[in-house]
């Protein structure tokens, strides 16, 4: 991508690792050692499992509950072992909402939800597409921020795998035990930034069992090709490490050539049990996020949603309300708060973006304003690590931004750029305020304020502020849920939500769809622009930036085929036909859905 570290990698075995995977990609996989996906002569899928009795209704990609026909009951020997009524999807759907609706708070409903997954994953998914804007605040953040923080007391099921020092030594046989054997997303984190929180330790594996449930709920990849993995490298928390309940390893985080070392082993494991697996890197600190993705991104195909997804979800915004006030991303000067991933990921994207616009590298930069704690980033600053370079000012414009020689701080560098867009990306809550958004609205007609940090508890500022502060001139959206802002006169201004989950799991559910061996920048661009342009077609009205997440899923459609095709052009897709058509049909057939289907006992002599 764009971000380099000044260090050297010794990466032949990981590449000699790479074309045995390739070979590996050839050979048929089941989807479990207990059931796998057929389809009959006329193209209808149906399960086959290796599992009856009570071991089916346990087992939630199995698992349909009373939804079992009388015939599968037979068949499965679940006769006697369920109530007699055979009831429909459509019935369980209707039940566990009456249920979910009589939770009283989002933390019980988290809990309820994952019980759910853990029974019946059908009807999990099921339930999440007839009610997605409602649950996703629930079952991602801001809710999923508390998971974590109380991961090791709420505990129940364990999902995905868990890799520490105890254990990466033997990951290639741990990965090549794990039931689900055909796995194409992978979701990883070190829980070293989660979310707005930070160091999570273990209970960081919150974030990719949600992660990935988007994945499937938004972007249709099956639920049986994902798994979510947490790399325990310790913690340095004391009160997690003198905490009796913690779950984790109880010593202070790897850093250097030991986690390195660590993150090679899992890397090899994945490519000779998983080949076709793509990762997503995800909250890593920013200490560390730029050199694993580095480090690996042509290794094994992966991406970083902090730094890639965060950018292309943010420009997808900023390009929509362009469109919608007849402006060019290239006429905009953004300033940004905050410099760690996200903040880096989003620069560099909007950059790219207006670079595709006719403006050289040097105009482009000079257009991408970014602060880190200490203030504007400019050549030549003291205190500044090397992957801010990238988005650094010219000494000498800094200069004319505070000229007692200081560094430029946010309200100093809007007035000195004449910002017209303003980007939070800090987790400052309050951070911009009244005379900070003043400042931006001078600067032009119709301002756009993202405050996007997550979670709500952190906004730079909340939207009603920013809509009276502006005279309702400004576009907003937020990265978190907020509520419409209602007006005097009855109407509303719409807050849209910025978050990555408009991307991510196209982005992911495109390359797999297509097998793609790499994660361009394109491709991570291409997602960006499908969702600006589905949001302009699909809702002109001037104040929405985004669409609302009720349409995530459609969204996601949209996002996986551009990627795709993307991908295609970008020479890393490895589909047979690799006609626009193909590729379109290809997402299409390969979008899971969360419906039963007929489940039968295998056939004997067949192998799973």
């Amino acid at each position: 991508i764009f971000f380099f570290v000044g260090v050297q990698h010794k990466m032949f075995s990981m590449r000699q690792s790479s074309r045995r995977a390739m070979k590996a990609a050839m050979r048929p996989i089941a989807t479990s050692a207990y059931f796998d996906m057929q389809k009959d002569d006329t193209g209808k899928k149906y399960m086959e499992v290796s599992v009856n009795g009570v071991a089916a209704l346990r087992l939630p990609q199995v698992n349909k509950g009373a939804a079992f026909t009388l015939e599968e009951r037979k068949a499965l020997h679940l006769s006697g072992l369920l109530p007699p009524t055979v009831k429909t999807m459509e019935q369980q759907v209707e039940r566990c909402y009456g249920a979910y609706s009589q939770i009283p708070t989002n933390i019980e409903k988290y809990q309820y939800l994952r019980h759910l997954q853990e029974r019946n994953e059908h009807l999990y998914y099921a339930f999440l597409a007839a009610h997605l804007a409602e649950v996703m605040p629930v079952i991602y953040t801001p809710t999923v921020g508390e998971a974590c923080r109380k991961y090791s007391y709420m505990f129940n099921f364990p999902r995905g795998l868990s890799f520490s020092v105890d254990n990466i030594s033997n990951a290639d046989q741990i990965v090549g035990e794990y039931h689900l054997q055909d796995i194409r997303m992978i979701v990883v984190t070190d829980s070293s930034a989660i979310l707005g929180i930070g160091d999570q330790g273990y209970g960081g594996m919150g974030i990719p069992i949600g992660k990935l449930a988007l994945y499937t709920a938004a972007g249709g990849v099956s639920p049986f090709q994902t798994c979510p993995i947490t790399l325990d490298v310790g913690t340095g928390r004391e009160d997690l490490l003198s905490d009796p309940m913690y779950l984790g390893v109880k010593m202070g985080r790897l850093t250097g050539e030991a986690y390195m070392a660590m993150m090679d082993k899992f890397v090899q494991a994945v490519q000779r049990n998983w080949p076709k697996a793509i990762i997503q890197w995800e909250d890593f600190s920013k200490d560390v996020a730029f050199e694993v993705l580095h480090r690996y991104r042509d290794v094994v195909s992966s991406f970083n949603d902090d730094i890639q997804g965060t950018g292309a979800v943010t420009m997808a915004g900023v390009i929509a309300a362009c469109k919608k006030t007849n402006q060019k991303l290239s006429d905009q000067m953004i300033v940004i708060s905050g410099a760690g991933a996200g903040g880096a990921g989003v620069a560099w994207v909007l950059r790219e973006g207006m670079i595709r616009e006719g403006l050289t590298p040097e105009q482009a930069r000079a257009r991408v304003m970014v602060l880190d704690s200490t203030g504007l980033l400019y050549e030549g600053r003291h205190k500044m690590e090397a992957y801010k370079n990238d988005s650094a000012q010219t000494a000498e414009l800094a200069k004319s931004f505070a000229p007692d020689g200081g560094v430029p701080n946010l309200l100093q560098t809007i007035k000195g750029s004449k910002a017209t867009c303003l980007i939070g990306l800090g987790g400052i809550t309050g951070q911009f305020t009244e005379e900070i958004i003043k400042a931006v609205a001078a600067n032009c007609e119709i301002p756009i304020i993202l405050p996007l940090s997550n979670p709500n508890a952190n906004v730079e500022a909340f939207p009603e502020d920013i809509v009276k502060w502006t005279d309702n001139r400004a576009l907003i959206a937020c990265g978190s849920p907020f509520d419409d802002v209602p007006l005097p006169d009855g109407g509303a201004v719409p807050i849209g939500q910025g978050n990555n989950a408009f991307v991510f799991p196209g982005l992911g559910a495109g390359a797999v769809c297509v097998g793609a061996t790499r994660i361009t920048d394109n491709m991570v661009m291409e997602g960006g622009y499908a969702v600006a342009e589905y949001c302009c077609e699909h809702w002109p009205e001037l104040k929405r930036l985004y669409p609302p997440v009720s349409e995530m899923r459609i969204v996601g459609k949209e996002v996986a085929k551009r990627v795709a095709l993307q991908a295609v052009k970008d020479g890393v897709a490895t589909i047979s036909d690799q006609s626009d058509e193909a590729v379109i049909a290809a997402v299409e057939e390969s979008f899971w859905e969360p419906v039963y289907p007929t489940v039968v006992p295998r056939k004997f002599g067949s192998v799973l």
